[in-house]
């Protein structure tokens, strides 16, 4: 059973402001105050620092942030149990490469058992993180960078990412300059998203960025990036999964570039996963 203590401290953890954490908890002030000094006490630490009048958690704060967390996972699951032993639920975030491309069968092959129910959100990187940290999904499954000292991960493959163009384009097949590149009208998606960071990160590598470009358009839906793609209106960039599902565009590289990223299983540290895992993933 998670302590109200560490509920009251989770809470200050998401909003950094004791006025916020009481008004989300529906209890005074004071009284968070109080269950934080407990806390201080008790773990004979400061958790939270004020700095240039903001306040800031401590080095102590982010372990017992971790750890309140996945001991919050574990005592939801246990109770979610002791309800209904009959039906086994997931609740699964995915990035949209992998929630539209990569695991298709693994959601069919698991609702194909009655006594099974699923819970999938497609969304990018960042918003999947913030869910897993408030405890609404049991694990995600991302191609984006994420902080890999904060959360527990396993491998489940590698992707390359490549280009798309539209048909008969001057890339089409080829490997291209980053000069090349930049004359170019880029379609991205949104901030937040794995696929723009890989984007960037490599851009910034070459001193250059999305502000460069002949034109950048943002768009947050793949299927609406493949029909501009395909009219013509620019290049984008998506893992190689996506674009082998599209006969109508071709693909191109960029020079000396070998862009292979993971795609990463991502849950709380000692959060007890293992077994949905297993469900989901069948052998694997």
């Amino acid at each position: 059973m998670l302590d109200y203590r560490m509920g009251t401290f989770l809470a200050l953890c998401e909003t950094l402001s004791y006025h916020k954490a009481a008004q989300q908890l529906h209890i005074s002030q004071p009284a968070v105050t109080q269950h934080i000094q407990f806390l201080e006490r008790e773990y004979g630490c400061k958790l939270f620092t004020y700095e240039n009048r903001s306040l800031q958690k401590t080095p102590a704060a982010l372990v017992l942030e971790q750890y309140a967390r996945s001991v919050r996972y574990n005592d939801e699951d246990v109770r979610h149990r002791l309800k209904d032993r009959e039906i086994q639920e997931i609740k699964i975030g995915a990035t949209k490469t992998i929630g539209d491309y990569v695991i298709n069968e693994q959601v069919r092959r698991f609702l194909a058992r009655e006594n099974n129910a699923l819970t999938l959100i497609v969304e990018n990187t960042e918003h999947l993180l913030r869910l897993l940290d408030e405890n609404q999904l049991d694990f995600a499954i991302v191609e984006g960078y994420f902080d890999k000292r904060q959360y527990a991960c396993r491998c489940l493959r590698k992707e390359p990412f490549v280009g798309i163009c539209q048909k008969g384009h001057r890339f089409a097949g080829k490997e291209i300059t980053v000069p090349q590149l930049m004359d170019e009208t880029i379609i991205h998606r949104e901030k937040g998203s794995g696929t723009r960071a890989i984007l960037e990160q490599k851009l910034l590598g070459y001193n250059e960025s999305f502000v460069h470009f002949h034109r950048n358009i943002c768009i947050s839906s793949f299927k609406l990036i493949l029909e501009m793609v395909r009219s013509g209106a620019g290049v984008s960039f998506v893992y190689k999964v996506l674009a082998d599902s599209e006969p109508d565009l071709e693909q191109f590289t960029i020079q000396g570039e070998n862009i292979v990223r993971e795609f990463n299983l991502v849950w709380l540290k000692n959060a007890n996963i293992q077994e949905k895992v297993q469900l989901f993933f069948g052998d694997k």
